[in-house]
This record gives C-alpha cells, sequence and structure tokens, in this order.
C-alpha cells in the first residue's frame, strides 16, 4: 500500500505535476486497453512516478490507500487524486471510482471514502480482480455467493459424472464440484486438471448436507457448486507428492524442486510461523520505544569468534570486504551515537564447521541499550520472548526462573539446561562409597558423577549401552559405568565399585530402585559434565521426555569470563568477550596482566547482562 498526503497550494508548478502525473495514469490506461505485451511492467513505473510524488507536500491534500480488491482515495478538500480521476472517469482507473459519501474517521478527523465499485462492504481483504476470495475462508455464512477461486488442484475425483477438485492455496483447501448438468465444456476442461495444476473456478457457495461434511477442513462446511473452469497453467510429473508430508523423497529432490516442497503445508507453515514471531518482536519492542535500525553488510573484518566469510572489491583490487558475524561494532557505535535503544533482525555470516545449532549464515535478534542494568535487560529479553510464543502458540509463559552457571554446571553439566524433565546429575565425588572403592576408574578423579535413567535397566540393550559409551568419549571421557537395578543386585560395570552390601547407600543416595539405570563418569570436571550433561540430553530426547508442547525457560546467570583451551593453548571467553566483569574484579584485571592466571583461578564471572 501507500500513502500520498499533504496540502495543496496555487497553480503553477503544482499544476505542471499534475499534468504530468495524469498522462502517466492515461499512459497506464492506453497500454491496459491496448493490451500491449509490457504493459505490468510499465504501468508499475507509471504508479511509482505518481508515488513519488508523496514527497512534495504541496502537491497532494488527500490521502490514498491501493489495498487488496480495492482503490480508496480519502478526500479531504479537493486533491490532486480526485483532479486526475475527475479529468476522464472512462480511464482504465478512473472507471473504478464513483463518488462516495460513505464517513471513515481517522483519529479526531472525519473523512469521506471514494470506494472501489463493485466492492462491498464485507469483501474479503483478499480479494483482487482475479479471485473473491482464498481457498481458506468460505463458510456457511457465504450461501448462495458467487465466487472465483484460484488455487492448485490437490486431488481430482470423478465420481460417475460428478468431479470434484480439492483446490488449494496458502489459505486453505476448498473443494469445488463439477456437477452432471453443468455445460459439457465446463465438464470437459475439468477433467483436465492433474495434480497441482493451477486452476481458476468460479461457482455459487453452497452449505453441504450434514453427511457429508468433512471435519478435518476449515472449509469442510461448505462446498463451489462450479459454473466455470479455467486451466490457468499445466504440470508434468510431480517428483513427490505435495499433498503428504513430503519426506520420503531425497533432499537433494526437494532442493532441486524448492518451488514445489515449499508448497508443503508444513513448509508454508514455518514460513508463516517465522513471520509472526518477527512481528511480535517487531512490535514488542517499537512499543519499548526501540529503534530498527540496519547496519552494513559488506564490512571490514572483525576478531570474532568463527573466520570471516570475505567478498573480494571490484573497485579495490586486491582489497576484500567482510560478512559480519554479528552487528557488535555497529550497534556499540550506536550506543556512543545516542541511539540508546537498538533492534535489528539481521542475518549473520560465520565460516565454521556445521553444527546443529550453528549454520554458516542465520538470522538472529540483536539489540543493544544504554543507560540499563541486567534486570533492564532481562526484563526486555522476557518481554521479547512472551510475545513470540503468544503471538505465535498463544501460551502464556509463567514466571522464568534464574539459576547461576555454577548451579547449571552441578545439576545439568551443561549451560543451556533441558528443565522439562529431571535427570539430574549428582556429585559423587565425596561421597563414602566412591571414596573408599579401589576400582581404578575411581582413584585420583577431579570428579564423579551420575544420574539415573528410571525404568531404564528394562528396555536399555547392551547396544544402546555401547552407543552411549562411545557418544562420552566424543567429550573427552575414557568411558562410563553403567548398572542396571534388578531383583537380584546389580549389574555392569557399575557393580564393581563395592560389594552388593556396600553399594546400597550408594543407591540410596541417587535414588535408584529396582528397573533403574545407572550412568556413572570420572575424570576431569569439565569432561564429566559436558560428557554426562550432553548424555542426560540426548537419553531425554530418545525416550520422549521432553515433549515439543512444554516449555520451561531459565536465566543462567554469573557466567566465568575466562576459560582455558587445551587446544588452543590459551585462555578463551566462556560465553563471549563482549561483557563486563563484576565490580569486584574490574581493578584485578585493569592492574596487570600477570593477574591473569589468578583472575582465572578464582572463577572469575561477570554481571547479568549478557544476551
Amino acid at each position: 500500500s501507500f500513502v500520498l498526503d499533504g496540502t495543496r497550494e496555487t497553480e503553477g508548478r503544482t499544476g505542471w505535476r499534475t499534468t504530468r502525473a495524469h498522462r502517466q495514469w492515461q499512459s497506464v490506461d492506453l497500454m491496459m486497453r491496448t493490451g500491449e505485451k509490457k504493459c505490468f511492467f510499465k504501468g508499475v513505473a507509471a504508479l511509482a512516478t505518481v508515488v513519488a510524488f508523496a514527497s512534495f507536500p504541496a502537491i497532494w491534500s488527500g490521502t490514498s490507500r491501493l489495498s487488496a480488491g480495492s482503490i480508496r482515495t480519502t478526500i479531504s478538500q479537493p486533491s490532486f487524486v480526485s483532479n486526475c480521476l475527475n479529468r476522464n472517469r472512462n480511464s482504465f482507473f478512473g472507471e473504478k471510482f464513483e463518488r462516495g459519501t460513505r464517513p471513515v474517521v481517522e483519529g479526531n478527523r472525519k473523512k469521506y471514502v471514494k470506494a472501489y465499485v463493485g466492492a462491498s462492504e464485507d469483501a474479503s481483504i483478499l480479494a483482487t480482480e482475479y479471485r473473491t476470495h482464498s481457498c481458506g475462508e468460505l463458510s456457511e455464512k457465504d450461501e448462495g455467493k458467487t465466487v472465483t477461486l484460484q488455487g492448485w488442484a490437490q486431488t481430482l475425483r470423478d465420481k460417475g459424472g460428478i468431479t470434484f477438485i480439492l483446490l488449494r492455496d496458502r489459505y486453505g483447501v476448498t473443494q469445488a464440484t463439477v456437477l452432471d448438468d453443468t455445460p459439457d465444456h465446463v465438464r470437459e476442461r475439468a477433467k483436465q486438471v492433474r495434480p497441482e495444476c493451477m486452476v481458476q473456478i468460479t461457482g455459487t457457495v453452497k452449505t453441504r448436507a450434514p453427511e457429508f461434511v468433512n471435519p478435518n477442513m476449515e472449509t469442510g462446511k461448505v462446498e463451489v457448486i462450479v459454473s466455470d473452469v479455467e486451466i490457468l497453467s499445466r504440470t508434468a510429473s510431480l517428483p513427490f507428492s505435495i499433498a503428504d508430508t513430503g519426506d520420503e523423497a531425497k533432499e537433494e529432490t526437494k532442493l532441486r524442486y524448492r518451488f514445489l516442497d515449499l508448497r508443503r503445508q508444513n513448509m508454508q507453515r514455518a514460513m508463516k510461523l517465522r513471520h509472526n514471531a518477527a512481528m511480535a518482536v517487531r512490535n514488542f519492542l517499537d512499543g519499548q520505544n526501540f529503534l530498527e535500525i540496519e547496519t552494513p553488510v559488506l564490512c571490514r573484518a572483525t576478531p570474532e569468534g568463527a573466520r570471516d566469510y570475505l567478498v573480494p572489491s571490484r573497485v579495490h583490487p586486491g582489497e576484500w570486504f567482510a560478512l559480519p558475524q554479528s552487528p557488535q561494532m555497529y550497534k556499540q557505535a550506536l550506543m556512543v551515537a545516542g541511539m540508546d535503544r537498538y533492534f535489528q533482525i539481521v542475518r549473520c555470516f560465520r565460516d565454521e564447521d556445521l553444527r546443529a545449532d550453528r549454520q554458516p549464515e542465520f538470522t538472529q535478534i540483536d539489540l543493544e541499550m544504554a543507560s540499563v542494568k541486567s534486570s533492564d535487560v532481562m526484563r526486555i529479553g522476557e518481554g521479547v520472548v512472551r510475545s513470540i510464543w503468544k503471538r505465535c502458540l498463544d501460551y502464556e509463559i509463567p514466571e522464568i526462573p534464574q539459576i547461576t552457571y555454577d548451579e547449571a554446571m552441578d545439576r545439568f553439566g551443561v549451560d543451556n539446561p533441558d528443565m522439562r524433565f529431571g535427570m539430574e546429575l549428582q556429585d559423587i565425588t565425596q561421597h563414602e562409597v566412591v571414596k573408599d572403592s579401589e576400582f581404578a576408574p575411581l582413584q585420583g578423579v577431579e570428579s564423579v558423577k551420575a544420574f539415573v535413567v528410571k525404568g531404564g535397566a528394562k528396555d536399555t540393550t547392551r547396544k544402546i549401552l555401547d552407543s552411549y559409551t562411545q557418544f562420552v568419549k566424543s567429550y573427552g571421557l575414557s568411558g562410563l559405568l553403567f548398572g542396571k537395578i534388578t531383583k537380584d543386585g546389580v549389574t555392569g560395570p557399575f557393580s564393581k565399585i563395592a560389594d552388593s552390601d556396600n553399594l546400597k547407600p550408594l543407591l540410596s543416595t541417587l535414588d535408584a530402585t529396582e528397573d533403574d539405570l545407572v550412568l556413572l563418569a570420572s575424570g576431569m570436571a569439565s569432561d564429566v559434565n559436558s560428557g554426562l550433561g550432553r548424555l542426560r540430553g540426548k537419553i531425554g530426547k530418545d525416550r520422549d521426555m521432553a515433549p515439543n508442547d512444554k516449555f520451561a525457560f531459565v536465566w543462567v546467570t554469573d557466567f566465568p569470563l575466562l576459560e582455558f583451551d587445551e587446544e588452543q593453548d590459551r585462555y578463551v571467553a566462556v560465553h563471549h568477550p563482549f561483557t563486563s566483569p563484576l565490580p569486584e574484579y574490574r581493578e584485578a584485571i585493569l592492574n596487570t596482566e600477570s593477574k591473569t592466571e589468578e583472575i582465572v583461578t578464582r572463577n572469575l564471572t561477570f554481571a547479568k547482562s549478557k544476551y
């Protein structure tokens, strides 16, 4: 849509512009009437010329809106738009207007709307020159209406002279019925329809008999009795089914025919969900006085967490641009410039290996605030998340708990714990049974932890246990001690920790009972936490402990600032380097580099204002 507004002044240059714009409108009329092939593009150019005049407030005295199904002009006094239309009432645009008397209140002002001829008050917002409704909005209240629909033919059924076509667009599915008394040429065209042909049908809405209502369709209570069918485009044999999930097709095939893959309902739901999430973010942050500001994509390389994608410059041979890993430098500059509340739904690029939660290019909600403390940032962050979940899922998020980094690592082994299920890690390093054990894997280790899989002894095979062992080895552990609790005692390597009588206090501490599975690991604290923490998440997913419709949010605060990376032989940021340490550690950091070792060993933490 476009908006044109302002105040009309005297004749002169204004009159010249009016005349020129009017000629543009007439040229659109001429091209549309003569059927010139390029009229669409020229028409768009003409409209662009007219819209461009909006930058000259002296020209306009009304507001014009172009909306689906109608062109409406709001008039508060004689305007340029009305003059254009009145000069040639028979032009392509002019013939679509008539003097209107319907008042519309905008703010504190009453204006009069010129309505598109033929557009009724209850016209669909999706109505165009080619369709009156979408395929997902007809209902019993439309009984008797003559409608025109466009969409893809999902299925075609011929039942002894009566043909049923399920017509689909992104809004839904409508059944079109071609009766046996329909003209022969229409019935013949209907029989030529094949799956995924683009079809336009015209007909009358009819309420179905109760026994023929389809409860699986939003439009299942009505059908369209067809009076005309037009095949707008035909299709060849499909490489995979569109109506089904499409999961049986290979990924390469779906990517090759991406335009077909994107017709599938689950793909369209995903895109709609993404749109709704973005709109929820924008609406909430706009209400909090944030400014959405775009930052450059071609920029200078800055040191961040991954390698940059480089783009060679044609203008400056031998020089390169870098694609941003995040807008970090730009948003800090905006803060210094006085833009105290900024956000951007931004594309980021990182040249690194694929991971489950990272791709070479991804989108993030990036925001920055000035003159705030951690509680302020967390309040805004919660508001963003609550807005997304409410709009997209109609889900009210309860109060979000807070735990420290140390608590997260102690209970879950990771700093992003899934709290939808229990099965928490238990530190048994100082347990008497473990301390007194002569079992070699428990001798001289920094940490010993275990967790219990309730009922896991009954359905966890040796093959699965071996896969668990290989899984934790990828996180630095040498192995995994498991034990199945049966009515006859404990089986597996866990039983070697102590004899059966001495194991009872340890099993009691772990709350392990008959039919439970105990998984234990020992070694460096970081390896134990990482290995068991990731294994806990894997088992929770494999055993469906965390249903998709259940949510458990948590704030994790007080991260350590640095940790030592054995592979790189240096200290690296635990979370990210763009943060502020807690006040009690700032002096130690600013003094000398010689204190770095001391700071790290004291588990330096930073303020909660990370995001």
